[in-house]
């Protein structure tokens, strides 16, 4: 077995375009990384909101191999449906009262090494009767996933205090937490004081320049009149592409290192 394991995980991938950019760079990177695990957040991935059979397969054939969620992830489909509808690996919020059981968690094995993949959704700011306390149902999961194994929290949050809280709640139990779900990277990748890597915010994949994805036209004209206004999405244009590229010790299951990766196609 190597002595370590290497993910790529990308941020909230948004509509049309961030399913491109993910299809577009997967082979620079797979060539110049050379991953073992792809890991997506898609719970934007179909115009921004949710996503279908459709989107989930262009991510799938590109070199996608795990899936993750958030607080928008069932917005267009039941996840029964989905389950019926195809075979994905998606590690769905585990706080969701509506995931069901096969979407809690994936776990997959690479070079004989298990590699567990955990979708939390935080619940300051977001509100949600649907959502129980992450804090409490990480607890319950770890109590009963395999100890000998790599572990991998995407934490799907708006507070970067919930985020990062839950990064040391965790430091030591998990290989690494990945917040995720503001689109905006943060500069603070680091491996936390027992061995967990940590970032607050990956990013997202989508629309460059645009706010969090959608026209900026549109979100600056929504401060302004102090309305409702309908998203939009940007059809062409610049992509910008965020991920983190994670070495995992095979042996311990600590992050040897967490390098943000970022570029504008």
């Amino acid at each position: 077995m190597p002595d370590k394991t290497k993910i790529l995980f990308f941020g909230d991938v948004v509509g049309a375009l961030g399913r491109k950019a993910v299809k577009d760079i997967i082979p620079q990177w797979q060539q110049k990384y050379k991953p073992d695990l792809i890991i997506a957040n898609v719970e934007n991935l179909a115009h921004g909101k949710g996503l279908t059979t459709k989107t989930l397969n262009e991510l799938k054939n590109a070199g996608v191999q795990v899936f993750t969620g958030g607080n928008h992830l069932w917005a267009k489909y039941d996840p029964q449906d989905v389950i019926k509808e195809g075979d994905f690996d998606i590690a769905a919020p585990a706080n969701d009262s509506r995931t069901p059981q096969s979407m809690r968690y994936q776990i997959i094995e690479i070079n004989n090494q298990k590699i567990v993949i955990i979708n939390l959704t935080g619940r300051t700011f977001i509100e949600d009767d649907n959502l129980s306390n992450p804090f409490h149902q990480i607890d319950r999961l770890l109590d009963e996933l395999p100890k000998d194994s790599i572990k991998i929290v995407d934490m799907h949050a708006e507070a970067t205090s919930e985020k990062k809280a839950m990064g040391y709640y965790l430091d030591g139990k998990v290989s690494t937490m990945l917040g995720t779900h503001t689109h905006v990277p943060t500069a603070d990748a680091e491996i936390l004081p027992t061995g967990t890597g940590y970032i607050t915010d990956v990013g997202m994949v989508g629309p460059y320049p645009s706010v969090l994805g959608i026209k900026s036209e549109i979100i600056i004209d929504k401060f302004l009149k102090e309305e409702h206004i309908k998203h939009e999405l940007p059809d062409s244009g610049q992509i910008e592409v965020n991920a983190v590229l994670l070495e995992i010790d095979n042996t311990n299951h600590k992050t040897n290192k967490i390098k943000p990766l970022r570029k504008i196609l």
